[in-house]
């Protein structure tokens, strides 16, 4: 067994090597154009968003630059008042500088030269796009905005107002695309169809996931929680369960073989990854060390506990990374999240209303207008109190330091409740 475990060690350093050479290859064709103004075109891959002065923001793939074709991204802001949406054939020009995260190569302030949307182009978006018009028929913005960022994740569609204000409070991770949107649809979908077919349920969690995906685009924060969703359901369906510190390493691994630059500073890979963490192993150990194996908490209780997790795992690089931190996120959580699943459940049945009966909408649409106006509500008032958001010097050394405590921690809490995560319940 340890000489198995030593080749498929080997073999797995050997196949990185590998892929990173051939990615850092590729970050080689974009220096001989680093600090020239070019004209780039290629095609938009994930939603646009807009920075605090209106630019936006986008990245770009299949990049050309005259005839040749450049691997990679390339992420670009722009002043222009186009509407630019995800799969539309773009170009730009302006001064190209190097990359970060995993961005091959930035445009700041570039003039947009050309703009096509092609036919039939994203299917996908298309059709979330006209559901989004039956759920604005239905709801009032800005809650409408809300309710479909709470369903799909499509977080550029909020108001700048009110999407400054849920990165504030802590809640940006309910409005973009996550596993924890993902989450509730799988785990909605298995328990509606596990009591009539276990192959039904399993195959329907397998079209959400690749659904969703599709809908709100192949982000880092995506591509981990549908690869870790799309394993446990595969688990689940054979009575299998996958240990987190087999499913982590596994997960990461495939995601960093497709795209090696998320390990080089993705802070979105890095931010799913680590609150994964906080969800599926320093949950369950802080639960079983307070509670025991045997009591059953409420759904608020382990709502509670997994955002707490998931806060202290991901808080280092938060803090080195925005050097900003919101005192309040615990509340405003506690205080919207139980609400979330019931709101994307109203938030779709307003949309099909306004899809069907468009001259009924507003009546089915005022159950989803009240619980949104809820969440809105909350937003509004614990991003205006005072010290809502404060700043704080983080260095990497401290990040290091916090990690190390946080692994000792860990490490002192399966000592004490010799947990056994194999029984735990993943997509849960």
């Amino acid at each position: 067994v340890r000489a198995m475990v030593m080749l498929a060690i080997i073999a797995g350093l050997m196949i990185g090597l590998w892929r990173g050479s051939i990615a850092q290859q590729e970050l080689e064709q974009y220096k001989p154009y680093y600090k020239q103004t070019v004209t780039l075109s290629g095609h938009v891959v994930q939603d646009t968003s807009s920075a605090p002065g209106g630019d936006q923001r986008l990245r770009l793939g299949n990049v050309r630059i005259g005839k040749q074709l450049l691997s990679g991204e390339v992420w670009v802001s722009s002043a222009t008042r186009a509407e630019i949406k995800r799969s539309d054939r773009v170009s730009f020009k302006g001064n190209l500088s190097d990359g970060f995260g995993s961005a091959s190569a930035t445009m700041f302030r570039a003039e947009l030269v050309s703009l096509e949307r092609p036919r039939p182009g994203d299917i996908a978006l298309r059709v979330r796009d006209w559901f989004a018009g039956g759920v604005r028929r239905s709801i009032p913005e800005p809650e409408a905005s809300l309710g479909i960022g709470y369903l799909v994740g499509q977080r550029s569609a909020l108001p700048e107002t009110l999407e400054q204000q849920t990165r504030t409070v802590g809640l940006s991770h309910v409005v973009v695309a996550s596993g924890y949107n993902l989450m509730i649809l799988v785990m909605f979908t298995r328990r509606l169809l596990a009591g009539k077919s276990k192959y039904l349920a399993a195959l329907a969690g397998g079209i959400m996931i690749g659904g969703f995906m599709l809908v709100t685009g192949f982000t880092p924060s995506m591509a981990r929680a549908g690869l870790v969703s799309g394993l446990s359901l595969v688990a689940w369906y054979y009575g299998r369960k996958i240990h987190p510190l087999v499913l982590l390493p596994a997960a990461a691994a495939m995601t960093v073989l497709i795209r090696p630059s998320y390990l080089w500073g993705d802070i979105g890979w890095y931010l799913s990854f680590t609150s994964f963490v906080g969800v599926i192993v320093l949950a369950p150990l802080l639960q079983h060390f307070f509670w025991g194996v045997e009591k059953k908490l409420s759904m608020l209780g382990l709502l509670i506990i997994g955002t707490i997790s998931a806060q202290l795992v991901t808080m280092p690089i938060i803090l080195l990374t925005f050097r900003q931190y919101s005192p309040y996120a615990l509340l405003a959580n506690i205080l919207v999240l139980p609400l979330v699943p019931l709101a994307m459940l109203c938030t779709f049945l307003a949309g099909l209303a306004g899809l069907v009966v468009p001259g009924l909408a507003l009546w089915f649409g005022l159950p989803a207008a009240a619980i949104l106006r809820y969440s809105t509500y909350v937003i509004e008032r614990i991003a205006n109190l005072p010290g809502a958001q404060n700043e704080i010097t983080f260095s990497p050394s401290m990040l290091i330091m916090s990690y190390v405590g946080l692994i000792l921690f860990m490490a002192f809490l399966v000592y004490k409740t010799k947990h056994n995560f194999s029984t735990d319940d993943t997509i849960a």
